[in-house]
């Protein structure tokens, strides 16, 4: 340009073209050119580049890129792999770059365009996971994220789960309902096993029975992303992104999952005063907007669980994923209904709820709860020494003591018994409340379960007194009951 410049301005003072051409070095036919136009004009292709050795190969390289069209994404070939193909199996001598050059054009013309999508307030909720790592007192690790993204004002919610199954993803969606405040027309997703298990035709699905369980109690239309299109759910794919490259970092130091969710739910309500790029609103005011537009809330939030029937055993356990969790006396040999929640299992029986565990994931534990041994300890006292669990059984000093002085007041034999009743009132009254009371117990020398039940009943608004007189109400079907009548008056 610079040389184009340098012309024009000799022939504006005057100089002719054969003096310009000695002055510049170059040809009268180049300074002619740029005293005919001001601005360089590129060399410009008359043809196709000449590629003699591969013309007639084209026909077999046009059948590798059609067939590749029904193949893997990750399976398909490469401009190199289709090079060696040409090269080994039919002989092609010419190079690479002729290859590569016809196999780039060709894709090109193929590639898909897109127009940006035009969502109506409340109308579309985009979910996926993503992925970031983390930094706990124990190790970095990585911990996957829910997301759920509203596709009209790209207000986002994330919350930390500790895996991808099915229980947190209800767990996850319900959460994600409650925080908006508001229910889509639309949930879409791509297509998870523990959400789509079988995809059919087109855009049909045979969803998990347990997600559509979910989309009717919250009357939402579930959507699915065509296989391997993720640009249908554009706008929690930016978030994933958003989530990794802003949200959580640096890596994120946190105590536990809890301090992590914080975080991300202050990452999510910074969101609102954002505004997106070609937007004149703030994502909260168009946050707004949605909520206007999408349905509210049911009455009662979706019983995030999956149920799964049992059937309890001699143990008084009942086994789920190769764990073992406890329930009450009068449970065993009888089938409950496992409700397995992200974080706790719940255990029903005839449709009352008699246990709640800590969800384990450790294969081979055995989650237990004292309390419903007890009624089994009076019959078996030898379990009170000789199983781990009330061997290990964490009370105050004062029960320690109460034992010592019941057996030195009463023998070993007696001493226990009277113990193991005085244990029994814990399913009543409560750790706190009997511990007072056998504290006060121990002050006034009643060394006595019966002494101790009574204090109880006298100082707990009669709570205990109720539940001494319902049981000891015999039916006379129920000859276990009166089995038990027969081992003494504190027995039940």
């Amino acid at each position: 340009m610079d040389q184009y410049l340098q012309i024009r301005l000799l022939h504006r003072d005057g100089l002719s073209q054969r003096r310009i051409a000695r002055e510049v070095g170059h040809s009268r036919q180049t300074v002619k050119k740029a005293l005919g136009d001001g601005l360089p004009r590129g060399y410009t292709r008359r043809g196709p580049p000449a590629s003699p050795k591969l013309g007639s190969f084209l026909l077999s390289i046009n059948e590798i890129l059609q067939s590749d069209l029904a193949e893997p994404v990750k399976q398909r070939h490469t401009a190199l792999r289709i090079f060696e193909r040409l090269r080994d199996e039919q002989g092609y001598s010419g190079g690479y770059d002729q290859v590569r050059r016809y196999v780039q054009k060709h894709r090109r013309r193929e590639q898909e365009t897109f127009l940006y999508l035009a969502v109506a307030p409340g109308e579309r909720l985009e979910c996926d996971f993503g992925h970031i790592q983390v930094d706990f007192p124990d190790g970095r690790r990585e911990v996957p994220v829910l997301l759920a993204v509203w596709s009209y004002s790209h207000y986002p919610f994330l919350i930390a789960l500790p895996n991808e199954r099915w229980e947190s993803i209800l767990l996850g969606t319900v959460c994600a309902f409650e925080f908006f405040g508001a229910i889509p027309r639309e949930l879409w997703w791509d297509n998870p096993k523990t959400v789509a298990h079988l995809v059919l035709r087109g855009r049909e699905r045979q969803a998990n029975p347990h997600y559509l369980e979910l989309a009717s109690h919250y009357c939402f239309a579930p959507k699915f992303c065509m296989p391997a299109r993720g640009q249908e759910k554009s706008d929690v794919e930016r978030t994933v992104f958003a989530l990794q490259r802003r949200f959580a970092t640096p890596v994120p130091r946190v105590a536990d999952m809890d301090e992590l969710n914080r975080h991300l739910l202050h990452c999510c309500l910074k969101e609102r005063q954002r505004t997106v790029r070609g937007r004149d609103q703030t994502i909260g005011q168009m946050f707004q907007q949605d909520v206007a537009a999408a349905a509210p809330l049911p009455a009662r939030p979706f019983d995030a669980s999956v149920p799964h029937q049992r059937q309890a055993d001699k143990y008084q356990c009942v086994t789920f994923e190769d764990v073992r969790y406890s329930v009450p006396r009068q449970a065993a040999f009888s089938p409950v209904t496992l409700k397995a929640y992200m974080d706790q299992v719940v255990l029903v029986r005839e449709g009352q709820v008699i246990a709640k565990h800590q969800r384990s994931r450790q294969g081979g534990q055995h989650v237990l709860d004292p309390l419903h041994f007890l009624q089994t300890l009076e019959r078996k006292p030898a379990y009170l020494e000789k199983t781990r669990l009330f061997a290990e059984l964490k009370l105050p000093p004062a029960f320690a003591e109460l034992r010592r002085q019941l057996e030195g007041q009463w023998g070993d034999r007696e001493g226990k018994r009277q113990y193991i009743q005085t244990l029994q009132l814990l399913g009543t009254y409560g750790q706190e409340q009997l511990t007072l009371a056998v504290e006060a117990s121990l002050g006034a020398r009643q060394l006595r379960a019966g002494a101790i039940r009574v204090r109880l009943e006298s100082e707990g608004g009669g709570s205990g007194e109720a539940n001494h007189r319902v049981s000891v109400e015999v039916p006379p079907p129920d000859l276990g009951r009166f089995n038990q009548l027969l081992s003494g008056p504190q027995s039940y």
